[in-house]
């Protein structure tokens, strides 16, 4: 009984070499159409973008005036005017937004990051958190108007920023959590070594290290809440006139624009669109300050 060896004959190497060529070639076909794809996609991305920016710095330009930014809003067919007390308003409801909602929304992070990192109160704290940014900011609206408004049987400044500053924490301690997580865990170990109990270290250490990161989370929270309209409607409505208390309305300017662009007079109409420049710069001024500061970090 004898058995027979059998042994493959090797595969020719110009077969291969035809084989690795054609799919190389199908390679860079594909990597080519995804480039383009992607171009394309991107390309209508902007058009949106850059057709609402030419159409606000246009409209807005053509009728601006320097006078607009000090002057008080004109009645109904008046000529002339400004927006200078919306301007002031919208700076004092951030600010009150700002001040309610930076120092909770930094302490909530450094307790996730610090004291409870990986705990299930941490991850629930950090779930709310990530829900909350996604809530429509109307809701934040209502929720002050009926907490605070209906309480008091009156619209104030303070309960707009108390709104505003529900849609910043969410994004302040986001953003200040991913900033804490960036620090080298050596830096703390190194802190603790040389005696330095938990506390110590977290102020003295962790947060100047993440402090521009976290500086650029509150500016994009103080971006975001400077554009809101919905929340402002429901808790400082508007008026004509300067504040001078921090319990009655205000002017802001999301609010003037949204009432002046629906009224049948030109005047008004124009300075709905000069009014929508001055806002679109403050929030780029805002985002490019930030991302200097960021880059600045890094």
């Amino acid at each position: 009984m004898s058995a027979t060896l059998t042994v493959d004959a090797p595969v020719p190497a110009e077969p291969r070499r035809m084989d690795l060529t054609r799919k190389r070639r199908w390679r860079s076909i594909f990597s080519r159409g995804m480039d383009i794809l992607v171009f394309l996609f991107t390309f209508a991305a902007i058009i949106p973008l850059a057709s609402v920016l030419y159409m606000v710095i246009s409209r807005g330009a053509g009728n601006f005036r320097w006078s607009m930014l000090w002057e008080l809003p004109p009645s109904a067919g008046e000529d002339g005017g400004g927006f200078g007390n919306a301007l002031v308003g919208t700076l004092i409801l951030v600010t009150i937004g700002a001040v309610a909602s930076v120092p909770i929304g930094v302490l909530t992070a450094i307790f996730l990051t610090e004291y409870s990192l990986g705990s299930k109160s941490a991850r629930i704290i950090r779930f709310t958190a990530k829900i909350l940014s996604g809530v429509p900011s109307i809701l934040a609206g209502v929720f002050i108007f009926g907490v605070m408004v209906v309480a008091t049987q009156k619209f104030s400044v303070l309960a707009g920023g108390l709104a505003l500053s529900i849609l910043m924490l969410p994004i302040i301690i986001l953003a200040t959590e991913e900033a804490l997580l960036r620090v080298p865990r050596f830096l703390r170990e190194a802190s603790l070594a040389l005696g330095a109990n938990r506390t110590q270290t977290v102020l003295r250490i962790t947060l100047p290290a993440a402090g521009p990161t976290i500086i650029t989370g509150v500016m994009l929270a103080v971006a975001r809440a400077a554009g809101e309209t919905a929340p402002i409607i429901f808790t400082a409505l508007f008026t004509n006139y300067w504040i001078s208390s921090l319990t009655e309305p205000t002017a802001s300017m999301a609010v003037l624009i949204y009432n002046f662009s629906s009224v049948p007079y030109d005047n008004m109409v124009n300075m709905a669109w000069s009014a929508s420049l001055v806002l679109i710069v403050i929030v780029l001024v805002t985002n490019i300050i930030s991302h200097l500061v960021a880059n600045r970090s890094m």
